[in-house]
């Protein structure tokens, strides 16, 4: 399976370093992904390449012209936009406006075979490039960039990771944060699981190597245990400590089973019961 992404950008040299180091280059080597890059103002019709102009209505900052990201678009040959989806094509404005990029948003991407990244830059691109080109619009947080570029490179990366081949052990991809439950996994331990632990839109466990101390730290004594129960309980409720305590937003929507729920509630016991010791 491979993916091609279509990057449009008013700065194409950005992308120069990133597709050469790492997973990246590995991928575009073995023919799993592949890259376009192609310059906004290639498409423009004037003698300045002007890409851009005041907005109407008044307000700061310029604004990103409509006709040449929508040429650009065209000139890519992608499938009308209501039958994109049947063809596995995607158009994506890059946008402080856009619904959030999650994981899974990026499962989801990683089952089309061609992706085009629109790179926003000022104040943003007029909005009838969101109604007449794009499909979908895509912020990476709640923070505002200086242009779509950094963005490009996070879906783009987040995205081909999951792709079959492109890691070393395509189990990476799912024994990690925000990867699908165990349910959805195969182990290969006699047909039960093994010590992994699927996250299950969770953040992941923490892991550990050599040495087995580190300046008066020492592993925790289970994961030299060897038993893959014990390293599989441990490492879920480690994980279900971490969500709690840097993102416990996402225990709304995570798959949890009742032993994790009995497991949270005495964490939160526990914590309630430490406040209120530190408030007499």
């Amino acid at each position: 399976m491979a993916i091609r992404f279509e990057i449009i950008t008013i700065f194409p040299g950005f992308f120069a370093g990133i597709f050469e180091h790492g997973v990246i280059k590995r991928a575009i080597q073995g023919g799993l992904l592949g890259i376009g890059v192609h310059d906004l103002r290639e498409f423009t019709h004037d003698r300045h390449r002007t890409v851009d102009d005041r907005p109407f209505g008044g307000g700061e900052g310029m604004v990103l012209k409509p006709e040449p990201m929508a040429e650009a678009v065209e000139h890519l040959r992608l499938a009308p936009k209501a039958e994109r989806a049947a063809q596995g094509e995607t158009v994506i404005l890059l946008s402080a406006q856009g619904k959030k990029f999650s994981q899974a948003t990026a499962r989801e991407l990683a089952r089309a075979e061609r992706v085009v990244l629109l790179c926003g830059r000022y104040e943003g691109v007029d909005e009838r490039i969101s109604e007449l080109v794009a499909d979908q619009e895509l912020s990476i947080g709640d923070y505002v960039l200086s242009g779509g570029e950094l963005a490009a490179a996070v879906v783009l990366d987040a995205t081909m990771r999951l792709l079959p081949g492109v890691l070393g052990n395509d189990a990476s991809s799912e024994n990690e944060s925000f990867g699908p439950a165990d349910a959805l996994l195969q182990s290969t331990a006699a047909g039960g699981l093994n010590s992994t632990h699927g996250a299950g839109g969770l953040l992941d466990y923490p892991h550990y190597t050599r040495p087995a101390e580190f300046r008066g730290l020492a592993v925790p004594e289970v994961l030299s245990s060897g038993n893959h129960e014990q390293i599989r309980r441990w490492r879920r409720e480690q994980a279900l400590k971490k969500t709690l305590r840097n993102r416990p937003d996402l225990l709304r929507d995570a798959e949890l089973s009742a032993e994790d729920r009995s497991y949270l509630r005495a964490l939160e016991l526990r914590a309630g019961g430490a406040q209120s010791k530190d408030s007499v």
